[in-house]
């Protein structure tokens, strides 16, 4: 956290793995934590789940506050973490918090991990989670100081000190991925959790040298000229089609547009044959000039229509 004093702020849902956060912030900070309880309202007992946890905030001198929220319709799970992050994120500006903590743990990496996998993510989407991140849309640090504990030992904590976890009901049922995932887990004694996450901390470090390649990359070759933008692909030498892809990205992200990773590998392997491309309102061509070869990329034209 930034600064001797600054207060660390909780995401404190009253589960078993938030109680146990709670816990063990307030006993590794006293008088430097302060908790909050988003309220979706998408269920009846909610209300009284974030009182709940207010009592325990006040059992230990701990400041609490509850944000009610409206969730959007669409996917019901994604559209109430975007309320929930919203909301914990406003909350932390206003209260000048050095960090936001969540209870993410070492169990529910291993299930991002492997439901990401089974999706056929790339190496940025089986990174995983993260320990250290910023709140979506805030300039707030996110820490996730749990990720190497399991949620049995977390819940252990919290039956110990006497406090009865919050049983969300969307925990157990199986139209959530995740839900399935855990199940199939927990009946895979076999597979090793410890080593899962490890798995995942050495692909986000392998995700992070490669961003640092692309931005090196970026900042060596690519040039605005006019209404565009010039990328000499070939002057660094740089093989590798993912440096090159990500280099694609960062450039529709200038323009801003954004192409996938997949989308953007297929376009630098048009370019290096020297096609003429047009994908995701960008047009790409191939230019030779001064003796170098540049990617040129422009806004597309508009069609006109009548």
């Amino acid at each position: 956290m930034d600064g001797p004093g600054a207060a660390l702020g909780l995401a404190v849902s009253g589960g078993g793995d938030s109680l146990a956060l709670l816990l063990l912030a307030h006993a590794a900070l006293p008088g430097r934590v302060k908790a909050a309880t988003v309220d979706h309202g998408l269920r009846p007992e909610s209300a009284d789940e974030a009182d709940g946890v207010a009592r325990y905030c006040a059992e230990l001198g701990v400041a609490h506050t509850t944000l009610t929220v409206s969730v959007a319709r669409g996917n019901t799970q994604e559209q109430a973490r975007k309320a929930r992050y919203a909301a914990l994120g406003n909350w932390a500006k206003e209260n000048d918090l050095g960090a936001l903590a969540t209870a993410h743990q070492m169990d529910d990496q291993a299930e991002t991990f492997l439901m990401r996998l089974n999706r056929g993510s790339g190496l940025a989407g089986l990174s995983a989670i993260r320990a250290l991140g910023s709140v979506p849309s805030a300039p707030v640090r996110l820490v996730r100081p749990l990720l190497r504990w399991r949620r049995d030992e977390l819940a252990a904590i919290v039956e110990r000190f006497g406090w009865l976890a919050v049983d969300d009901p969307s925990n157990h049922d199986d139209r959530y991925d995740r839900v399935r995932m855990r199940r199939v887990l927990a009946e895979c004694d076999w597979l090793d959790i410890s080593a899962i996450e490890k798995s995942a901390g050495f692909l986000a470090e392998a995700n992070d040298a490669i961003e640092w390649m692309v931005g090196r990359e970026y900042a060596e070759c690519v040039t605005p000229v006019d209404d565009a933008v010039c990328y000499a692909a070939l002057r660094t030498g740089v093989p590798h089609g993912l440096i090159r892809a990500g280099v694609i990205r960062t450039i529709y992200r200038r323009f801003g547009k954004s192409i996938g990773q997949g989308e953007a590998a297929e376009l630098a392997d048009s370019l290096v044959a020297g096609r003429k491309s047009n994908v995701g309102g960008l047009q790409a061509h191939v230019e030779d000039r001064g003796g170098e070869r540049f990617w040129v990329f422009r806004a597309e034209v508009p069609r006109r229509t009548g």
